[in-house]
């Protein structure tokens, strides 16, 4: 029986295991996990009766295989949810399983985000309704179409991410609603960073698209109705993405893996150009006969043997972004619900609330009663959200204590007129490293880091921060799957998983969706 070492129990490493496992009888697993928690990034932190999910993870996909694989770990809801049963909202119900009663659980829930700027709402991705219009003012509106004109008949090079923006949507839009936020996210100007972090995520969306939606919306229809795709309506687990990736340890532990945890990897061993074991921080040594690796790729470059100086530079120098998420129980929000969708004591609908407002450092607002009514500890008493922060381990805002990131935090949530500081009733505060591989810096040469790791024939890179690659859970499973079939079948090229998340057309692209969600 062949030895395989899986480094990180998150979405890749998990479903590397599965699909091994559930395979083939041929190989054992074992998965290292360098920390306490089950998830990587995807994972669920949970706070007295209250949970967070890190960064908002919409579970969707257009690849029917993952859909079929997330089925297979929790089936889906077939009545009620507490609040569809309190607002008396219905839903077309396909699977058997009764959230009140039962916690392993797919919620079926419907997508609602959209942009915070200058104190007022707008639709993500920005669609053409009147409010639009509204909202943006004559003036606003009679630029962003002449700026959208004069893309559509001069294009720019796109050599930066910020000329990616322009040419799609004119620099009026792109200076609204795009520029500001994308600077948050990685703490450089867009006009710094690749435009490759585009192409990813932002496949096919622009202003012919969205004018496209709105012209032929009307026509587009299933039995007689207008067809509402996942990307509207998405699966969830009761509580957060967590409680997925916990019970797929599970499955896989039943299977016959091997799961350690609290264990970071020290050296990864190699002998006749292959990788022969892994060496972990507290000495002890596992052999394999293949590797298996989401770590980061920094990490990993610097755990091989005496690598090349040039690859050992670059892979150094990839940027990366650390996340901060400060949770606050709130009596309320101080937002106007003035949409149609019914919600609890007036709250807004959002998933997710993108904050376009240069006078705070929030990025991003998440209300987790609408995520799941089971992510917070009373829903018809609190709000519970999710303050998130980009930065950089190590600088001001990463070494800040708890009590004054917290205090700041609120303080900026309170000046743009979301919420009022008496109304908060508890607070939480977590960091993520390496939450987000950047696409700037010693990314230029990437491809040299990855024929120096593709020459190990048995070492095979997934996942997000295997492949510093900004991929969804989605899109790092399938890296997963491709590596695990890959071994079962002997084959030792890795051109089809990295390859992953790299096609002209994004597997969540949709009229309606630029599929910049995390997560």
């Amino acid at each position: 029986m062949k030895k395989v070492v899986i480094i990180g129990a998150g979405p890749a490493g998990l479903t590397a295991a599965y699909t091994l496992l559930k395979n083939s009888e041929d190989f054992s697993v074992t998965i290292i996990e360098g920390s306490d928690k089950i998830g990587g990034i995807s994972r669920t932190e949970r706070y007295k009766r209250n949970h967070i999910d890190i960064g908002g993870h919409r579970f969707f996909s257009k690849n029917s295989e993952i859909m079929e694989l997330w089925r297979e770990i929790l089936p889906l809801q077939g009545a009620p949810a507490k609040d569809d049963a309190i607002l008396g909202r219905e839903r077309a119900y396909t699977g058997g399983a009764d959230p009140e009663k039962e916690d392993n659980v797919f919620l079926t829930r419907t997508r609602v985000s959209r942009i915070y700027y200058r104190h007022k709402f707008f639709d993500y991705p920005i669609s053409l309704k009147p409010r639009t219009f509204i909202n943006m003012g004559f003036l606003g509106t009679v630029k962003a179409g002449f700026g959208y004109l004069g893309s559509v008949f001069y294009k720019l090079p796109e050599d930066s991410l910020e000329n990616f923006y322009v040419n799609r949507f004119g620099r009026p839009l792109y200076e609204m609603f795009f520029e500001d936020y994308t600077e948050k996210v990685w703490g450089v100007h867009p006009v710094k960073i690749s435009a490759d972090w585009g192409a990813q995520r932002v496949k096919g969306l622009s202003v012919g698209t969205v004018l496209k939606n709105a012209l032929t919306r009307p026509f587009r229809k299933k039995d007689g109705k207008v067809e509402t795709s996942l990307i509207e309506e998405f699966y969830y687990p009761k509580y957060g993405p967590g409680q997925l990736w916990e019970r797929l340890a599970k499955i896989d532990s039943e299977l016959g893996a091997e799961l350690i945890m609290n264990s970071p990897v020290a050296a990864v061993n190699t002998e006749g150009g292959k990788i022969c074991s892994v060496t972990l921080e507290n000495g002890y040594d596992i052999s394999c006969d293949y590797l298996i690796s989401s770590m980061a790729i920094k990490d990993l470059v610097n755990a091989l043997p005496f690598p090349p100086e040039n690859v050992k530079r670059i892979s150094d120098g990839l940027p990366y972004r650390d996340f901060i998420t400060v949770g606050l129980l709130l009596n309320r929000l101080e937002l106007v619900n003035k949409t149609k969708m019914k919600t609890i004591n007036g709250s807004v609908p959002d998933c997710w609330i993108y904050i376009q407002d240069r006078s705070v450092k929030l990025g991003r607002l998440q209300i987790f009663n609408n995520w799941s009514p089971y992510m917070v500890d009373d829903i018809q008493e609190h709000v519970w959200v999710g303050l998130e922060y980009f930065c950089n381990e190590g600088d001001k805002m990463w070494t800040c204590s708890d009590k004054e990131f917290i205090d700041f935090s609120i303080s900026e949530l309170e000046s743009i007129g979301v919420i009022k500081r008496e109304n908060v009733v508890d607070s939480f505060m977590t960091r993520v490293k390496k939450a987000y591989p950047a696409y700037f810096g010693s990314y230029t040469e990437f491809d040299r880091v990855r024929e120096y790791l593709d020459r190990f024939e048995n070492l095979f890179c997934v996942g997000r921060n295997g492949q510093h690659r900004y991929n969804n859970m989605d899109h790092s499973m399938l890296t997963a799957i491709i590596a695990a079939k890959n071994i079962i079948s002997g084959k030792t090229d890795k051109t089809e998983v990295w390859e992953v998340n790299t096609e002209k057309e994004y597997h969540e692209i949709d009229i309606n969706n630029t599929g910049s969600d995390s997560k």
